[in-house]
C-alpha cells in the first residue's frame, strides 16, 4: 500500500458489520473466562494498564510506519525518550546524548540518570564516525536527535549505528514519515506523537518504536516502570495518523516557502532548513530523508528586546507557544547557547523558531512582512 493509504486502513476493524474507526476500550480488569484462559502463556491482554485493543491499535498503525516488530506508549514524547533511555540504562554506565537534544532529556540526563550513577557525555552533532573515538567499554547508548530542534543539524545516523552501541533516536522531526531510523541501522526510534501523529494540539503521548533484542528491554522498562496511557488519548493519535502524509505534504510546502522567503530577507542572517541547499548538512539530508517536516529555524540580525517585542507583537497568525507538530503555525525566540556544553553555540543576533502549519503560505508570509515591517521602525541602540 502507499504510505496514504496505510495511513486509512492501518490498525482499523476488519471482519464482520463493524464502524469504520475502532472502539474506545476504557478498563483495569480485565476477565477471563476461565482457569485455562487465565494461566496461558499468550495472553493478548490480561490488565489495562498493559493497554486495550486501542491502544493496539495504534501500536499496529505505527509499527507499520516505523517499520519496527514492535511500539510502545508512553504518557509524553519526554517520558518516551526516557522509557527508551532506561531500559539500556545501567549503574556505571556512560551514556553519550548529541548536544542539540531536547533541552528536558538533557535535564534527565543530568539529574535522575546522574544519581542512578550513570555518566552523560555530550558529543558534536556533526561528529560523524567520530562517534567511535568517544565509545567506551561501558557505553551503554547513544542518543541522537535529528536534526537537532533548536539548531537543526543533521545527524549521520548510519555512521553512529556502526559505532557498536545501541543508538537511540529522536525522530519527532521525521515522524517516522521521512526518516526511517531502524532501516538505519538504529536500535530504537522515539517520537512525541503529541506532534505530528496527533497533530492537532490537544493531546499528549509518546512511542517507542523497536524490534528483536532492544524491543525485549523496552519491553521490560514498561513494566518495570508502571506506564500506563489513556484509551482516550491513543485513540485521538490514531485519529491524527489518519491523515498523517498529507497533512506533512502541505507543512513541508509551506514551510519551505516560508524558510525560503526569510533566506531573502535583509533582517535574517541566516535560515537553518536542512531541505535548502544552503544548509550545511543539506547532503546528508538528501540522503537519509525523504522530505521535511514544517519545523526550521532562523537567525536574525538584532537581538535588542524593543525590536524583538515589536517583531513579535505584531505577529497575528503565528502563534507564541511551546511545542510543534499542529495545524497552527508558531514563532518563538530560541536560546540554544544555554544548553550547550560540546559545542558552545554563538549567533549574532537572536535565534529564532518557526512551525508552519496548514495555513495559506501567502497569509503567513504576509503575518511574517508585517511584523519586520512594525520591529523595523524600532531604531537600533546608539543610532
Amino acid at each position: 500500500m502507499k504510505p496514504c493509504t496505510s495511513d486509512a486502513h492501518k490498525g482499523r476493524p476488519k471482519e464482520g458489520v463493524r464502524l469504520v474507526n475502532p472502539g474506545v476500550q476504557r478498563g483495569s480488569t480485565v476477565l477471563f473466562p476461565g482457569y485455562e484462559a487465565f494461566t496461558a502463556a499468550e495472553r493478548p491482554f490480561f490488565y489495562g494498564r498493559g493497554g486495550t485493543p486501542t491502544h493496539r491499535a495504534l501500536e499496529e498503525s505505527v509499527a507499520a510506519l516505523e517499520g519496527a516488530d514492535q511500539v510502545f506508549l508512553a504518557p509524553s514524547g519526554l517520558a518516551a525518550v526516557t522509557l527508551a533511555l532506561l531500559s539500556f540504562a545501567e549503574a556505571g554506565g556512560h551514556l553519550l546524548v548529541t548536544d542539540s537534544a531536547y533541552d528536558p532529556t538533557r535535564g534527565f540526563c543530568e539529574g535522575v540518570l546522574r544519581r542512578m550513577g550513570v555518566e552523560t557525555e555530550y558529543y558534536d552533532p556533526r561528529i560523524g564516525a567520530g562517534i567511535g573515538g568517544l565509545v567506551r567499554p561501558n557505553t551503554v547508548a547513544i542518543l541522537a536527535e535529528s536534526p537537532g530542534s533548536l539548531t537543526f543539524e543533521v545527524q549521520d545516523l548510519p555512521a553512529l549505528c556502526e559505532a557498536g552501541p545501541p543508538v537511540i533516536v529522536d525522530n519527532t522531526w521525521g515522524a517516522g514519515v521521512h526518516l526511517k531510523p531502524l532501516a538505519l541501522g538504529a536500535a530504537v526510534s522515539v517520537q512525541a506523537a503529541t506532534k505530528y501523529l496527533g497533530g492537532h494540539s490537544d493531546v499528549f503521548l509518546g512511542t517507542v518504536a523497536a524490534s528483536g533484542s532492544a524491543a525485549r528491554k523496552v519491553a521490560q522498562g514498561v513494566r518495570g516502570l508502571g506506564l500506563a496511557t489513556s484509551p482516550d488519548d491513543a485513540a485521538l493519535v490514531h485519529r491524527g495518523m489518519r491523515t498523517l502524509h498529507r497533512r506533512l505534504a502541505v507543512h513541508e510546502e509551506t514551510g519551505l516557502a516560508l524558510a525560503r522567503w526569510l533566506e531573502e530577507r535583509d533582517e535574517v542572517a541566516k535560515v537553518m532548513h536542512p531541505a535548502l541547499p544552503s544548509h550545511p548538512d543539506h547532503a546528508l539530508f538528501a540522503r537519509d530523508f525523504t522530505g521535511a517536516c514544517g519545523l526550521f529555524g532562523a537567525v536574525l540580525k538584532r537581538s535588542d528586546a524593543p525590536y524583538l517585542s515589536a517583531f513579535f507583537g505584531a505577529l497575528r497568525l503565528f502563534g507564541m507557544g511551546y511545542s510543534w507538530g499542529g495545524y497552527e503555525s508558531l514563532c518563538i525566540p530560541t536560546w540554544p547557547e544555554r544548553h550547550r556544553t560540546a559545542v558552545p553555540w554563538s549567533a549574532e543576533g537572536q535565534t529564532i523558531r518557526v512551525h508552519a502549519g496548514l495555513e495559506d503560505a501567502g497569509d503567513l508570509i504576509a503575518d511574517l512582512e508585517a511584523a519586520f515591517a512594525a520591529a523595523n521602525e524600532v531604531p537600533e541602540a546608539g543610532s
